[in-house]
């Protein structure tokens, strides 16, 4: 009996990523907003941060804030010396910060 790995990996795939939209649809914490847009530097790194009720944060400030729970669906995390922000690795490209609008 042969077992196609590929199959069952696409579809443990398939699993995560819906599992990931179903979650990335669920209710944000009133106590959290949303990072919207982005803003980037020349060289493509993102520089600062709107929310949806219209704040712009600089990447310090939303530093901060996530750190205290209060952006939804964004992370801290510790690398290269240094904290950076990055979204929730919910396995859906389209929330991704890199991929949100620009302002």
């Amino acid at each position: 009996m042969s077992k196609d790995f590929e199959q069952v990996y696409n579809e443990y795939k398939q699993q995560g990523e819906d599992q990931a939209r179903s979650e990335a649809g669920a209710p944000v914490r009133t106590d959290q907003e949303q990072i919207i847009a982005v803003r980037k530097n020349e060289d493509g790194d993102i520089i600062a941060f709107k929310t949806e009720s219209g704040r712009e944060l600089d990447y310090i400030s939303a530093l901060e804030e996530a750190k205290a729970g209060k952006l939804a669906h964004v992370d801290v995390f510790h690398k290269y010396g240094r904290d950076i922000l990055r979204s929730e690795p919910d396995g859906v490209k389209e929330n991704n910060l890199d991929n949100l609008e620009t302002f």
